[in-house]
């Protein structure tokens, strides 16, 4: 799986950067919702590892980020399925977002991952918590939406950059 020490550093490098982007979170209120969730920077860690690594080393990447999570915002697990739809699944899809198709863009890996995401939130919403579907819908949705909407700005902008110097 591992080439070289390199990827492996890499590796490293974007699950850190998910860990210091992620604890920035915290620092800004309003990126937080009330009862868990917020507007997901760390994310374009996973993204940029994604596109940079490849699918297999990218999932890796999203699935080491679950336990970074403990560190700077704590994990709210409501059970297994909580766990799984709430971190496995709804991180764990970033690091396959270079699997999906785009014509010479990053748009589509990273609306599709956010959706996935979304879904996952939803689901464990109304699974785990009790949530009515729209209740769980009007809930996650306005820090989804903004989560899809910075890595949509930020990833290609950062990815060009970084596609020089890595």
């Amino acid at each position: 799986m591992f080439k070289s020490v390199k990827d492996l550093t890499y590796m490293a490098m974007y699950a850190a950067l998910f860990l210091v982007l992620d604890f920035l979170t915290l620092l800004i209120p309003f990126l937080q919702m009330p009862q868990g969730g917020s507007i997901g920077i760390g994310t374009v860690a996973l993204l940029l590892a994604s596109y940079h690594l490849g699918p297999w080393k990218g999932l890796l990447v999203a699935l080491v980020s679950i336990p970074l999570q403990q560190f700077t915002s704590g994990l709210w697990i409501a059970g297994i399925p909580g766990l799984m739809l709430d971190y496995i699944l709804a991180f764990g899809i970033y690091g396959l977002a270079c699997v999906f198709p785009s014509r010479g863009s990053f748009y589509s890996g990273i609306l599709v991952t956010n959706i996935v995401r979304w879904m996952c939130h939803v689901v464990a919403g109304m699974v785990c918590y009790e949530t009515p579907f729209w209740g769980s819908v009007v809930y996650n949705t306005p820090y989804m939406v903004a989560t899809c909407v910075v890595g949509m700005i930020l990833v290609p902008m950062l990815h060009k950059r970084l596609s020089k110097v890595l």
